[in-house]
């Protein structure tokens, strides 16, 4: 269609004007946000009780919140987090590990599995790259982690904290996807002997894409990225792997079609805890790109609700629960759907979905760059549904 027509963006700057392909120069709009920061994003309390499942995990280790209640954690949707998540200049220059690559050391989520949460800021030289959550689960047998870190010296470091706290040895690195961030420190591990497995979409995600990837982290991080190359994982799969650890029952899970190629979930059944990696977000708003299948993830969602997850560490903030990562993931996805399908209704364009209210949404960090793109990604794709 072409149309007649004005466009002020940002406010007072005109940018267009005269007789256009409306589409195209909408599109082209689209993309003029900061491409170094989304490419970064795309690069994202509950202890069950206090005796030790794990004899070798050292009373020198960090605990979430140990002395709240578990019960706290049913409720955590409805009220205020204790530690409100940092904004403004503090999100991207804070570092919780000064004496570490990573940007925080390793806490106890639950008895067995502990969490390096990362920042909620997209990579930069001041958290290392370590912007998402890098998880392990400690067994009788071993030791599995969840990502392999955004360089060799971070998934090095945290080598280093998991040795602190266990003598057992990693045997497995599972990747969440293809991401910088889950996948640039699988040099690292496999030079120490550990199997690293990924999801056959996310495989080939590194091989496409690797080279890129790895160029672009070098700059965020410069020197800090010494000795990381491009590797692949050792194992792949299709739909589910179980691991067997030390009595424990680990499933590795693709449910389906969520927020980028080879999204996995990593469930452990006996302790009701899911890695849900970028299925699930709460504490950062989730990024959509151009292959981000909206209206898939919702029904991928289904079946993760289905685990009835009593504790969810997510992709990136720190551990919730099913209540908390509903309200920011599916609901969210849920009203920018709703409110793209009245303006498609209406014959509106792209410009009115950049105008989305999003209120209850933006004080989330990085909202700033992704709220306005996350609506324009939602426009264009549900015009072709």
């Amino acid at each position: 269609m072409k149309k007649r027509f004005q466009v002020l963006w940002p406010p007072g700057v005109t940018i267009l004007q005269g007789d256009i392909n409306m589409r195209k120069a909408l599109k082209n709009l689209s993309i003029l946000l900061p491409i170094a920061i989304l490419s970064a994003c795309d690069s994202g309390e509950l202890p069950e009780s206090s005796t030790p499942q794990n004899t070798q995990e050292k009373a020198t280790a960090q605990t979430i919140n140990q002395e709240q209640d578990p019960a706290s954690l049913e409720s955590k949707a409805a009220a205020p987090a204790s530690a409100p998540a940092l904004t403004g200049e503090a999100l991207y220059t804070s570092d919780k590990a000064p004496d570490s690559m990573l940007y925080d050391k390793p806490q106890k989520v639950i008895d067995g599995v502990w969490s390096a949460i990362g920042a909620l800021a997209p990579s930069r030289y001041e958290n290392s790259g370590h912007n998402n959550n890098l998880s392990f689960v400690i067994t009788s047998d071993g030791v599995l982690v969840v990502n392999a870190g955004a360089s060799y010296l971070l998934a090095k470091a945290l080598h280093t904290e998991i040795k602190k706290i266990t003598d057992q040895p990693v045997k497995y690195v599972v990747l969440e996807n293809g991401q910088g961030h889950a996948m640039l420190g699988s040099n690292y591990w496999q030079e120490q002997g550990v199997t690293v497995i990924a999801h056959t979409d996310a495989a080939r995600e590194i091989e496409e894409k690797g080279a890129s990837v790895l160029d672009r982290e070098k700059k965020s991080i410069k020197e800090k990225a010494e000795g990381t190359v491009v590797v692949m994982p050792d194992e792949t799969f299709e739909h589910k792997k179980i691991i067997e650890m030390g009595g424990l029952r680990i499933e590795l899970l693709h449910l389906g079609p969520t927020h980028s190629p080879g999204d996995i979930v990593v469930w452990l059944p006996e302790k009701q805890l899911v890695i849900s990696g970028d299925m699930a977000f709460h504490q950062r708003m989730l990024p959509l790109f151009e292959y981000t299948d909206t209206a898939a993830w919702l029904k991928t969602w289904d079946k993760f609700a289905a685990l009835d997850a009593k504790y969810v560490i997510p992709g990136h903030g720190g551990p919730t629960n099913m209540a908390e990562v509903t309200i920011y993931t599916k609901d969210y996805l849920i009203y920018l759907r709703k409110k793209v399908a009245e303006l498609l209704e209406n014959g509106d364009s792209l410009l009115e979905a950049y105008e989305i209210d999003q209120s209850a949404y933006t004080h989330l960090p990085t909202a700033e760059f992704l709220s306005k793109r996350n609506a324009g990604q939602v426009f264009q794709s549900m015009e072709f549904e």
